[in-house]
């Protein structure tokens, strides 16, 4: 995949590439919060990301993973700022995002 100078340009792109859902970090689990559809950490695979660093603001950088579910059906994002894991987050779903990130 190509290299991207801004967010909302990979965001663009990802998405005429098929990478349509929006997914959130749970503890064991990315979550899309449109059709409630959960995977484990073995159910899914971060197949690329990309770091983005805010010129003016260093809390503003952050990392977009580019994931897709491990049967095929579906496509799609998940952004999350550099270092911040919340409290319910799973050991294994912190290293499976450090091995990306």
């Amino acid at each position: 995949m190509p290299g991207y100078d801004n967010l909302l340009d990979a965001l663009k792109d990802l998405k005429q590439k098929g990478y349509t859902t929006d997914f959130n970090l749970a503890a064991n689990a990315i979550r899309c919060s449109n059709t409630g559809t959960s995977f484990a950490v073995h159910e899914f695979e971060i197949v690329d990301h990309y770091r983005f660093e805010a010129d003016t603001d260093p809390d503003e950088a952050s990392v977009l993973y580019v994931i897709e579910s491990t049967d095929g059906k579906m496509k799609g994002v998940l952004i999350n700022a550099y270092g911040i894991y919340g409290d319910d987050t799973s050991d294994e779903m912190i290293r499976k995002l450090k091995v990306h990130g």
